[in-house]
């Protein structure tokens, strides 16, 4: 597993617990780092603190893509997956879509149900065609 591929887990990691618990990300990404269980790869901390100071804007995009589905319904680890998508689909320059869109669909497939990975797929694949 690549250095940013172990980045995008911890992220997922962070974002997913943060919102089962109620808390904030940013501040649970520092709370692990102080006790030495956070990013060890600042790209960590950059995909957390991207998708929290992107989240409405990315969250409106998912409304739109996910025809038949809101947010709330959506697994939370899907959910959370698709944020992260999102946010270096738009906003990581030297991250390829294809890459962005393989690793969502790689986290999932481990850490959701069967049917996440071409969900996953279907609606960042829709958001990148309405961007480009």
């Amino acid at each position: 597993m690549s250095a940013r591929s172990k980045a995008r887990k911890r992220a997922l990691d962070i974002l997913f617990a943060s919102e089962l618990r109620g808390d904030d990300p940013i501040k649970a990404l520092l709370t692990a780092i102080a006790d030495g269980e956070g990013a060890t790869n600042p790209y960590t901390g950059d995909l957390v603190r991207g998708v929290v100071a992107h989240q409405d804007e990315i969250d409106e995009l998912l409304r739109g893509a996910a025809q038949g589905w809101t947010l709330e319904r959506m697994p939370a680890v899907d959910r959370n997956v698709l944020r992260l998508g999102v946010y270096e689909l738009l906003y990581v320059d030297d991250v390829a879509d294809a890459i962005a869109i393989t690793e969502a669909m790689n986290l999932v497939r481990d850490l959701s149900t069967d049917e996440s990975p071409s969900f996953v797929n279907g609606i960042l694949g829709t958001i990148q065609r309405a961007r480009a």
